[in-house]
């Protein structure tokens, strides 16, 4: 019988099958050679053979979990570049327990016990009499799981039905047996002190709990989970340094735990803020995981922020809007990362898009008023910032800041009556505060309303006598509404007191005391007007010039 002639494409599938089968030969030969000697060489030949094997054919699922392992190993690949690949393996082949083994390895160092579990389940369903290994595995990762996270009475019994099982069927592999008992006697080990540990701090015996955890980093050599312990102690006890010392020993000893990377993020962030560098530090090495990226480009657009840095903190933020174009809260971060760095109209954009996702009318109208602060001051545009004021007091008619802010506007348009009408809303709202009655004041008195300039005034003096600003006004309306130098003076020199660098009212003591006759003290007012006004640039120094020398013209 004459022998099959291939076409050539046959021909070349055949041969790169061939070559598949001799590169993973030779990737499991220098694996197992890695693992006994531990020899870097012999590590970067099984992993240029897996990758050998995947490219010649790409549908032998363990050339994924085993090259996912290594390259994981030697931090080639991420947590989740590792799941990924196992993840493709089981697609391959769904029936294959090792693929199953290694995806619940990896979900399990990703602490996601639920998803590794339910891996380990599969692999045991699959091996059926032939399930010892997994069994094992699925009760080591259980008792992680307890020791790690607050264990029910089911967890427990799950535990010594999966170790108890698997101890029977694993009684004839004696190699794979004194691995995993190996690794169950550590476990057991934490999990006693662990134990212990809640019962101290359950009765908030708290020095007895630090003093058992750190005995037991020294016995069971659990660095990463105890001085997790510590750390969450420390913290619960406002020993903050104790707290970041103790995190970075648990990522000393694994550098891939995310939980506690977020905690020493946050507690840096929100304790520490002159340590911005190395907060950022954290979240970039969180940014590794591929998790919750948008949240995390967002803390950092803030730290960025804090640093000044606004070209990085405008990256950032733009790559959290990126992520979640609908956040809201991302869009208003951005906005004023632009604002911050005089880009107004990129900033107007994502305020408007922050106002109408409107995730809280209290927050949004906080938002329409920054929005209209840029219409305003850096847009010129006066209908479009009382429009976006309005806004705002119709989404929470209380923003007291807003009422004044509608107010100011109405003041630069010299509309003084709807200025008067929008300060008195605020002095309804909350009339404790002095602010209203202070730009009420000068509002009344720019309509010569000047009486009732000075209950407003008086007032704002009586609810705050350290606002120097008031001080200073109500010497004024004395002075040029009701020509009382003397009662004047008084007021000018408190805010002098108050002070000492107000270089108006030292002016304005010159003028009240000049009123009264009193040269001198008018020439020293004069004086120090024109000395601290070469700093503050307030005045125009030729009128208090010629104000001086009147003094002592004949």
């Amino acid at each position: 019988m004459s022998e099959q002639v291939l076409t050539p494409i046959e021909q070349i599938y055949k041969n790169n099958k061939e070559k598949a089968v001799n590169s993973l030969e030779k990737a499991r030969q220098a694996h197992e050679k890695y693992l006994l000697g531990q020899q870097n060489t012999d590590l970067q030949e099984a992993i240029e053979n897996y990758i050998d094997t995947v490219k010649y054919d790409p549908s032998i699922p363990e050339s994924y979990y085993r090259l996912a392992s290594l390259m994981w190993e030697q931090g080639q690949i991420t947590i989740n570049s590792a799941i990924e690949q196992c993840k493709t393996a089981i697609s391959l082949a769904p029936h294959n327990t090792n693929a199953r083994l290694y995806t619940g390895y990896f979900l399990q160092l990703s602490q996601d016990y639920k998803g590794a579990i339910n891996e380990f389940k599969s692999a045991i369903k699959m091996s059926g009499i032939n399930s010892g290994r997994s069994r094992m595995i699925l009760s080591q990762s259980i008792l992680q799981k307890i020791n790690s996270e607050s264990g029910s009475f089911a967890d427990y019994a799950e535990f010594l039905y999966y170790f108890l099982s698997g101890s029977v069927m694993l009684a004839w592999d004696r190699n794979a047996a004194k691995m995993l008992y190996r690794n169950i006697s550590k476990d057991m080990s934490i999990f006693s002190y662990n134990t212990v540990g809640k019962f101290y701090e359950e009765f908030k015996m708290y020095e007895k709990a630090e003093k058992l955890y750190k005995d037991a980093i020294n016995k069971t050599g659990g660095n990463e989970y105890f001085y997790n312990k510590i750390g969450d102690l420390a913290f619960r006890n406002q020993d903050l340094d104790t707290t970041v010392d103790s995190y970075k020993k648990v990522l000393e000893a694994n550098p891939l735990n995310r939980a506690v990377l977020v905690k020493l993020a946050t507690v840096l962030q929100n304790y520490f803020p002159e340590n911005t560098d190395e907060t950022i530090d954290c979240y970039e090495r969180l940014l590794e995981f591929d998790i919750d990226t948008a949240q995390i480009y967002y803390e950092l657009g803030h730290l960025y922020m804090n640093k000044d840095d606004k070209l990085n903190s405008i990256s950032a933020f733009k790559l959290a809007v990126d992520r979640d174009s609908e956040n809201p809260f991302y869009n208003n971060s951005l906005g004023y990362a632009y604002a911050r760095a005089e880009l107004y109209d990129d900033a107007i954009e994502h305020y408007q898009k922050a106002i109408s996702l409107n995730p809280d009318p209290e927050w949004t109208s906080i938002v329409c008023q920054a929005l209209g602060a840029i219409y305003a001051g850096e847009k010129g545009n006066i209908e479009a910032a009382i429009s976006t004021y309005q806004a705002g007091i119709i989404l929470d008619p209380n923003n007291y800041d807003l009422y004044l802010a509608l107010g100011d506007i109405y003041m630069a348009a010299y509309d003084l009556d709807q200025a008067i009408h929008s300060y008195c809303d605020a002095i309804t709202l909350n009339p404790e505060d002095e602010r209203g009655y202070s730009k009420i004041g000068i509002a009344l008195w720019e309509k010569d309303y000047v009486e009732e300039a000075l209950v407003a005034y008086h007032k704002a003096v009586e609810i705050n006598p350290e606002n120097a600003f008031s001080q200073n006004n109500l010497g004024i309306l004395y002075l040029d509404g009701l020509c009382d130098a003397k009662e004047a003076l008084e007021y000018f020199e408190e805010a002098i007191n108050l002070n000492p660098n107000y270089t108006l009212a030292y002016f304005n003591a010159g003028r009240a005391s000049q009123e009264m006759g009193f040269t001198n003290d008018a020439a020293h007012y004069y004086q120090m007007a024109i000395d601290l006004n070469r700093l503050t640039d307030e005045l125009d120094e030729e009128d208090i010039q010629t104000r001086l020398h009147s003094l002592f013209e004949i």
